[in-house]
């Protein structure tokens, strides 16, 4: 696997320890799988990172950090990866997880947006705590389901595929060492 790309931009083990959103972890966070560049420990990584990219709390990468120490996967990886849902990815990707989850629990997303949008102007006039839960009520529950589902797909997709590229790269590598050697006896 090239190693020397992950290491060029992953931070120093060392600054990140220090670190002080990540000290209630303690002296958990000296788990050498945290910090090395193998197979088992990028692929856990992948999986944690992707998980949490989906899930739509205002923590994500905490909760990336927490699941990689649980999974023993890379840290600097799975917290980076949460990165993929950004303010400026973030309301394609969680439409999509929306869209995801009113089709697991059937419900017409059409039917959804015709309930939501006419209370809307409501809010707008008389906002309330009541009418944000009526609101939400119906989009909350599809919303939530599609996330975890996502999440749960992407990991795995990411944990195997990250698994097969890294058994493909280190196979290709061995039979291209091979072959030199072949030529430089012949």
């Amino acid at each position: 696997m090239p190693r020397r790309l992950f290491k060029r931009y992953m931070p120093n083990p060392q600054s990140i320890r220090e670190h002080n959103s990540l000290r209630f972890l303690g002296s958990l966070m000296h788990d050498p799988n945290l910090w090395h560049l193998n197979r088992h420990s990028v692929a856990r990584a992948m999986a944690v990172g992707l998980f949490a990219a989906f899930i739509p709390l205002p923590l994500q990468m905490l909760l990336a950090a927490g699941l990689a120490v649980m999974a023993r996967g890379n840290l600097p990886i799975s917290v980076g990866l949460v990165w993929l849902t950004n303010p400026i990815t973030m309301p394609p990707v969680f439409y999509c997880t929306y869209k995801m989850g009113a089709w697991i629990l059937q419900v017409p997303a059409d039917e959804i947006s015709a309930q939501v949008w006419p209370r809307i102007s409501h809010f707008f006039d008389e906002p309330s705590w009541a009418l944000i839960q009526l609101l939400w009520k119906p989009i909350l529950q599809p919303f939530l389901l599609g996330s975890v589902v996502c999440g749960v797909l992407a990991g795995i997709c990411g944990y195997v595929l990250t698994m097969l590229y890294w058994r493909w790269w280190v196979g290709h590598h061995w039979q291209k060492r091979q072959a030199a050697r072949r030529q430089r006896s012949a």
